[in-house]
C-alpha cells in the first residue's frame, strides 16, 4: 500500500472519478445487455469518489508522498501524458480513424501510471498500469472478433481495472 493515507484517499478521489469517464465512453455504442451494468459501474465510481473525498479531507494534513521534488516529476509525466494522448488523437483523427482513439488513450495511460506509481510508491498502481495496458492492447482484436465499437471494448475493463483500485485505495484509507 501507498505511504500516506491522505494518497491512499486521493488515489480514491483519482480512480473514481477517470472510472466514471471510462464507463460514459463505453456507452457510446455497446451491446444493449452491458447498458445497465456500465450504469452500475458509473454509480460504483462516484460513491468510491464521494468516499475518497471524504477521506481525502479528514486526512488532508497528514503526510503526502507529494513534495515539491515529486509534484515537479508528477507534473512532468502527466505533462507527457496529456501530450502524448492529444497527439496520438489528432494523428488517429486526421487518418480518419478517430474510433481508435479510446484505444490510444487507454495505452497512454497505463504506460503513463508505471512512473505514477513509482512517484507514489504504490506497488498497487503498477498492477493498475499493467492490466490498463494491456486491456488497451486487447481491445481492437477483441472489438473485431466480438462486433464491438473499440469504446466498449476498452472502456468497459478500463473502468472496471479503474475503480476497482479506488476501492482498493478507499478501503486501505478507511482502516
Amino acid at each position: 500500500m501507498a505511504e500516506y493515507v491522505r494518497d491512499l484517499a486521493m488515489s480514491a478521489v483519482i480512480f473514481g472519478f477517470f472510472a466514471s469517464s471510462w464507463f460514459g465512453w463505453a456507452q457510446e455504442a455497446p451491446p444493449r445487455r452491458w447498458r445497465p451494468w456500465l450504469i452500475a459501474g458509473s454509480v460504483l465510481s462516484f460513491v468510491t469518489l464521494a468516499a475518497g473525498i471524504v477521506l481525502a479531507v479528514r486526512h488532508w494534513n497528514d503526510g503526502s508522498a507529494f513534495d515539491g521534488d515529486t509534484s515537479r516529476v508528477f507534473g512532468i509525466v502527466v505533462g507527457i501524458e496529456f501530450g502524448a494522448a492529444g497527439l496520438g488523437a489528432i494523428l488517429l483523427a486526421v487518418r480518419h480513424r478517430a474510433e481508435l482513439i479510446p484505444v490510444w488513450i487507454a495505452f497512454v495511460v497505463g504506460v503513463h501510471l508505471f512512473p505514477v506509481a513509482v512517484i507514489m510508491n504504490y506497488p498497487l498502481v503498477h498492477v493498475t498500469a499493467a492490466l490498463v495496458t494491456l486491456a488497451s492492447l486487447a481491445a481492437i482484436p477483441l472489438a473485431r472478433s466480438r462486433h464491438l465499437t473499440p469504446s466498449a471494448a476498452v472502456g468497459a475493463p478500463t473502468g472496471v481495472i479503474l475503480v476497482a483500485t479506488g476501492l482498493v485505495s478507499a478501503v486501505a484509507a478507511a482502516i
